[in-house]
């Protein structure tokens, strides 16, 4: 019986070599197709997810206090997005002659506006939580979207939970719950207790309400009433943080910004009004990479895994804050990080686990279907 599972093991190989047909031809273009999209997002995310917290905490420790003006830069950069639009139109261009530049349809676009009226308010409250928050302590609390992304994922899309996935949520949010037992000891220069806690109940509530964000994109793609491609995930993205951008241009026009950024750029401690705007342009640019890879990451695999992956990044945005900012690195946060990393492995190998099982199943499947198949048992 077992060699006969392995002729047929080889039976099945040298047939699916010897005759390929167009559905497979096709169907491994377009997997080779989804894993480039999977690292192009992941290495945008990465260096959105590390670079943005970075960039905005060197703002306000040089002399920047203009808390909206923070969070329209998160979110200011999308005319970027632009380029690969007009690629994209050009390329569909060439196979048709009357080719919209937009695919996005009004269901979609006003669900886009909801979701970006959204993102400006997460914006403000995670912009105002880095004003007085060190940059590896915003990083731990914001670890904790994770436990609220798997709770939203659960009931808005039926997110299918396994037990190496429970695990990471728990590790991970116990990890960021430990910081709740250290209030002062990572306190910023002249700032008070009260800054302090308000800063982190801010980041908490950031956190929060991207958990909900990243399940209400899934969802969104899901209920489409078109299909959904790269290019319409990049139109998207292009209306949710225009209309981030402009909830958060209110939020400056109410708060005087336009008065005080001139004097800021001036007093600013890293080189004057030079480096100011230098900081502002990257600030933008970064912070456009993380929006653009985590949705992105919906549409190649789930809202959970652009959750777990936001979170992964967690370890090395650490690192950088206590090696660029000198960060104290207490007791709780080295236990923090820990189980985060503990969580992470955990969740990647229940699914590599998850993947070998389902290869074999379907090598199974294809294995009976091969004609002949009990007479060489």
């Amino acid at each position: 019986m077992v060699g006969g599972s392995k002729r047929l093991r080889r039976l099945l190989n040298q047939r699916l070599h010897e005759e390929p047909s167009k559905t497979q031809t096709h169907v491994m273009s377009k997997k080779k197709m989804k894993t480039g999209l999977v690292m192009i997002n992941c290495i945008i995310l990465a260096i959105g997810n590390c670079g943005g917290p970075l960039i905005t905490r060197l703002y306000f420790r040089n002399g920047g206090k203009r808390i909206w003006f923070s969070s329209f830069l998160q979110t200011a950069g999308c005319p970027i997005i632009l380029f690969p639009l007009l690629f994209s139109f050009r390329l569909r261009r060439k196979e048709a002659t009357t080719t919209p530049f937009f695919l996005i349809k009004p269901p979609l676009f006003l669900a886009s506006i909801v979701i970006g009226l959204l993102t400006g308010v997460d914006n403000y409250l995670y912009a105002y939580g880095l004003a007085y928050l060190p940059v590896s302590t915003s990083s731990l609390v914001i670890s904790s979207q994770l436990a609220f992304t798997a709770f939203f994922a659960f009931f808005m899309v039926k997110q299918k939970f396994t037990p190496f996935i429970i695990n990471a949520v728990v590790l991970l949010t116990l990890g960021a719950g430990i910081l709740a037992l250290h209030t002062d000891g990572d306190k910023l220069a002249k700032e008070t207790h009260k800054e302090y806690i308000v800063g982190f109940l801010m980041t908490l509530a950031a956190a929060i309400l991207y958990a909900f964000v990243l399940p209400l994109v899934e969802l969104t793609y899901k209920k489409a009433r078109q299909r959904i491609s790269y290019t319409l995930v990049l139109e998207m993205q292009m209306v949710l943080c225009f209309v981030a951008t402009c909830f958060c241009l209110v939020g400056m026009l109410a708060d005087g910004d336009f008065k005080e950024l001139a004097r800021e750029a001036r007093d600013f401690k890293l080189g004057g009004s030079t480096y100011y705007y230098v900081v502002v342009v990257f600030t933008a640019i970064i912070w456009q990479g993380f929006f653009l890879g985590s949705i992105g990451m919906i549409f190649c695999a789930s809202s959970l895994v652009s959750g777990i992956l936001i979170c992964a990044l967690l370890p090395l945005t650490e690192v950088l804050a206590v090696f660029f900012f000198r960060e104290k690195f207490q007791a709780e946060k080295g236990l923090s990080l820990f189980l985060s990393l503990w969580g992470f492995v955990s969740y990647f190998y229940g699914q590599i686990k998850s993947e070998n099982k389902t290869e074999t199943q379907d090598q199974e499947a294809q294995l009976s279907q091969l004609p002949g198949i009990d007479s060489v048992a």
